[in-house]
C-alpha cells in the first residue's frame, strides 16, 4: 500500500512535540525532519488551520493545538461508553435477533462506535467507525432531538440535506419538526430514509448530567420485518437505552 508522504510528514511533525519539547521553532522542526522550510511552512499552516498545531505569537514557536485534546477526549469517552454499553447491546441483539448499533455525534455527523450483528445480519450495511448523516438516520435524529433548537439550527447552517431515497427529509424545517416528534416519543424512526429496504429505530442514552451522549439503534430489513414486528422492538430498545443511561449515572 503506497504511503502518502504529506500525511506521513504531518504526523511526524505532531510526534516531535513532547514534555521536553512543548514548543519548537520552525528551524528546529526542519532540522529534525530534514525538510525544506517552504515545505514545512505549508504543512504547519495546514495543521494550524485545522487546529492541530498552534503558534505562540509572543515567540513565534509552534505547539500542539487544542484539536488534539478534543480528539483524544472523544476517543477516551467513546472507549468508556463502549465498555459500559457492551453487555446491554449484546443482550438486545440476542433478544431481538436484529443488528444493534451504538452511535455518537461527531461534528455534523453521527458515527458508529459499536455494533452487534443479529442473526439476520445486515452484511455490509454498517461498520464501527462509519460516519452517517444526521438528517435521515434514527441515530442522527436522536442525537439532535434533545438539544436546544437554537443549537440545532446553528449546527444545520450550511448542512447538506442529501436525498438518499424518496423518503429522505431534505429541508431544515420539516427536519426540526421531526425532531420535536422524536423528543415527545423518546424514539426516532428511519423508515427507508437512508437506505432502501432498511428500517431503523433509535433511543437516547443520557449521562449523569441528563445530556444525550449517544444513541442505541436497531436495524432491520423490510423484507423480513413487517411494520407490526418492527413496532414491537420499541419496548426492548427503550429498556436497553435506559439501562445504559443508568450505567452512566443517569437517575
Amino acid at each position: 500500500m503506497p504511503i502518502i508522504q504529506s500525511v506521513q510528514r504531518a504526523l511526524m511533525i505532531l510526534n516531535l512535540f513532547d514534555e521536553d519539547n512543548p514548543e519548537m521553532k520552525i528551524t528546529d522542526i526542519a532540522a529534525r525532519l530534514d525538510l525544506h522550510k517552504s515545505t514545512l511552512h505549508s504543512l504547519l499552516k495546514t495543521l494550524q488551520i485545522e487546529g492541530y498545531i498552534d503558534q505562540n505569537h509572543e515567540n513565534g514557536r509552534y505547539r500542539l493545538g487544542m484539536k488534539l485534546v478534543e480528539r483524544g477526549t472523544f476517543v477516551i469517552s467513546s472507549l468508556d461508553l463502549r465498555k459500559r454499553a457492551g453487555p446491554a447491546l449484546a443482550a438486545l441483539s440476542q433478544t431481538t435477533g436484529e443488528t444493534v448499533h451504538l452511535g455518537v455525534l461527531e461534528g455534523k455527523n453521527g458515527v458508529y462506535i459499536d455494533k452487534v450483528d443479529g442473526s439476520r445480519a445486515l452484511i455490509g450495511y454498517s461498520r464501527i467507525g462509519r460516519s452517517l448523516p444526521i438528517h435521515c438516520t434514527a441515530i442522527g435524529k436522536v442525537l439532535l432531538a434533545f438539544r436546544p433548537t437554537t443549537e440545532v439550527r446553528h449546527l444545520l447552517e450550511g448542512y447538506d440535506f442529501t436525498a438518499f431515497t424518496e423518503r429522505t427529509i431534505t429541508a431544515p424545517e420539516p427536519f426540526i419538526a421531526a425532531l420535536n416528534t422524536v423528543r415527545a416519543e423518546g424514539v426516532a424512526m428511519d423508515d427507508e430514509e437512508h437506505s432502501r429496504g432498511v428500517r431503523c429505530m433509535a433511543a437516547p442514552v443520557f449521562d449523569h448530567d441528563k445530556k444525550v451522549v449517544a444513541a442505541v439503534s436497531i436495524s432491520t430489513l423490510t423484507s423480513v420485518t413487517d411494520s407490526g414486528a418492527f413496532a414491537s422492538l420499541i419496548a426492548p430498545l427503550k429498556q436497553t437505552s435506559s439501562a445504559i443511561s443508568l450505567a452512566l449515572g443517569n437517575r
